[in-house]
């Protein structure tokens, strides 16, 4: 009888039998975190399928607004700059509404295989702990709600992002079955980030940088798709059925013309664009490119992190310190020298 009145505590990896020295212990805290078939437990899958760190993607929509200092706004006049900034700002937080409706809908199209990967198992579609119809509502609800604020800014925005919401859509159901097309229409769609952060601002934006928003947007995909291959090896094709018509040689390959194009690209940007510098001043920003370029691939080949570009951009502070000069640079250069 004395045996049946023990208590157990399982605080360690073994159960521990109740002895007058444990009995007073705290028994340990329960976890806060909200149980799946709650509403808090809803809204946390929703937030965490929403992937808000990805939203570093759509920050290229304040790329027009930058280059345009001192052509389209200037800083010692804030009324010129500061509807700027908010427009720009909204159209950021629209776009970052469609995007995180495009991961919805890709995370119910990919439920499946992503059950595969190491850590995109974890996603709550996949986990089983978000339904596959409550994601595809709120996807539909949040494409809605962004698409139509950006109408209400304008309607040629508005028309880039209907573009993009199409565009991602034969993506996620066609495009990133076939090769080659899968890693273009990525591509393309920060292009289409980028231009509509000049037409939400009305001002003109040079081709080259579309152009080279297009190559860095490749370089970022190529190597992310070299990173899933060697990942999942044997599986690759599983998880993403064009890695299987993938090969390391060919993505080097491929990362290695894309990686010389992008540095031509923005070295033509940098003294031909028309809305530059006369002195060609805007030279001086090719060395932060050329180190961003390498510093990324120093990742990739020799720390493995080219899987997950955000996590990079969000984490590694050389990077981030390069870009951020790389930014003031720029800004500089475009503040003295054009006013």
């Amino acid at each position: 009888m004395a045996n049946e009145r023990r208590r157990l505590f399982s605080g360690g990896p073994t159960p521990v039998e109740a002895t007058p020295e444990t009995a007073s212990l705290p028994l340990p805290a329960p976890t806060a975190e909200p149980a799946p078939g709650t509403l808090a437990g809803h809204l946390r899958s929703l937030a965490v399928s929403m992937r808000p760190r990805q939203w570093t993607k759509n920050l290229i929509v304040y790329m027009a607004f930058i280059f345009a200092v001192g052509s389209g706004w200037h800083v010692r006049q804030p009324d010129t700059w500061l509807p700027l900034v908010g427009k720009a700002s909204l159209a950021f937080a629209l776009f970052c509404l469609v995007s995180s409706a495009d991961y919805l809908v890709n995370d119910v199209r990919d439920r499946e295989s992503d059950r595969l990967h190491p850590t995109k198992s974890r996603r709550p579609v996949a986990a089983g702990v978000f339904p596959a119809r409550a994601a595809l509502v709120w996807a539909s609800v949040l494409a809605l709600a962004g698409l139509g604020g950006m109408f209400a800014l304008a309607l040629r925005p508005g028309g880039v992002v209907a573009g993009y919401i199409a565009l991602m859509l034969g993506y996620s159901f066609y495009l990133k079955h076939t090769v080659l097309l899968d890693i273009m229409a990525i591509s393309a769609g920060f292009v289409l980030r980028a231009m509509t952060g000049a037409l939400v601002i009305e001002v003109p934006i040079s081709p080259w940088l579309y152009v080279v928003t297009a190559l860095g947007a490749l370089f970022l995909i190529i190597n992310k798709r070299r990173a899933e291959l060697l990942l999942l090896e044997e599986q690759a094709d599983q998880h993403r059925a064009t890695l299987g018509e993938y090969t390391p040689d060919l993505l080097n390959q491929l990362a290695a013309s894309v990686t010389a194009s992008t540095l031509i690209a923005y070295g033509l940007y940098t003294f031909t664009a028309d809305n530059l510098p006369n002195n060609h001043s805007m030279m001086l920003t090719i060395p932060f490119v050329l180190y961003g370029i390498f510093r990324y691939l120093f990742l990739v080949h020799s720390k493995n992190q080219g899987g997950s570009p955000e996590e990079v951009l969000l984490k590694d502070w050389p990077l981030i310190l390069d870009i951020l000069l790389w930014v003031v640079a720029s800004f500089t250069i475009l503040t003295v020298f054009r006013e």
